[in-house]
């Protein structure tokens, strides 16, 4: 009976449902890690109005910074905290050599120097690492390699132990998150330097502070997609290109959006892996994941220019 009402209707559209099942988990994976990479576009928006171009980066700087410290012989659970505490130092960086003598100055300016800062970290990066495709330090970091295979309605499923774990850990990251930011005193400070940031600092919120804090929490989220990222494809440059995918979630979910930054990202990574599988191989040869997120987030932006669940502006004349 369950599966008369809830399993057959998508099986007689979309064929055998334990194929339904494997193409619906490879999406939500994938959605996941676009919504971690999406949360700290975000952060960084809300307390400053910048639009970091520099996320992307920071994924691979985060994760090779992880993996080189351990090709130089430093245990792996020694290495990850080192890797924090360098994010942690490139987020004083920033504040102190970019953003703030740049308080002030128009919107366009402070996109350029997160641009800057991307090349930056592109040229530095290849300095200490090299150019070269790294593997991710799964097992030294207790991430399982295995899989689980089940044979749900008599087909066939298989889901990687890898990708349960960054499943689980991308929840555990966004609850642990979004409970410091509704619970803890600075993170009411971020939430009141995004709705107003002259009020907010007009009361004795300290910008730089919470510049450092939002770009370190950035950078933690960073590391977190390019361990999960750098164990499926491994740890190189071309690992910038997969943040790419977090502008169509901003645009579908709102710039501002902690919601729907999580929303677009699980929306996005779900539609384009059926959509890539359903309809894109037969019809169209294949190849649709590179851009279908784009012409879905641009439908969106012609009937809602903030997004789903930005705010709607109003300008009164």
């Amino acid at each position: 009976m369950l599966y008369d009402v809830l399993i057959k209707p998508f099986a007689d559209m979309f064929g055998a449902p334990d194929f339904l099942m494997q193409v619906l988990w490879e999406g939500l994976v994938s959605g996941v890690l676009y919504a971690l990479i999406a949360l700290g576009f975000v952060l960084i928006y809300k307390s400053s109005r910048i639009f970091n171009f520099a996320q992307g980066i920071m994924v691979v700087f985060a994760a090779l910074t992880l993996v080189g410290l351990h090709e130089k012989g430093v245990p792996a659970w020694l290495a990850l905290p080192l890797t924090l505490g360098v994010m942690f130092l490139l987020a004083v960086s920033i504040e102190r050599v970019v953003l703030r003598p740049l308080v002030n100055q128009p919107d366009i300016i402070l996109f350029m120097a997160t641009i800057g800062i991307t090349l930056f970290l592109i040229g530095f990066g290849e300095i200490i690492f090299g150019g070269e495709n790294k593997v991710m330090i799964t097992r030294e970091l207790g991430i399982p390699t295995g899989s689980w295979e089940f044979e749900p309605f008599g087909g066939f499923l298989s889901i990687e132990q890898r990708d349960v774990t960054a499943v689980v850990g991308a929840v555990v990251l966004v609850a642990a998150l979004l409970l410091f930011l509704n619970k803890s005193k600075m993170g009411r400070a971020i939430r009141a330097l995004g709705d107003d940031h002259q009020a907010a600092l007009s009361v004795g919120i300290s910008l730089s502070t919470i510049w450092v804090v939002v770009w370190f929490i950035a950078g933690v989220i960073a590391l977190a997609t390019g361990i999960v990222w750098g164990s499926r494809a491994g740890v190189s440059f071309a690992l910038e290109v997969i943040a790419y995918k977090a502008l169509p979630v901003l645009m579908l979910g709102g710039l501002e959006s902690v919601l729907g930054a999580i929303v677009g990202g699980l929306a996005i990574g779900i539609l384009e892996k059926l959509f890539e599988i359903y309809w894109g191989q037969p019809l169209l040869g294949g190849n649709t994941e590179t851009w279908f997120a784009f012409v879905l987030a641009l439908v969106v932006l012609l009937f809602r220019p903030q997004g789903l669940f930005g705010e709607r502006i109003i300008e009164r004349v």
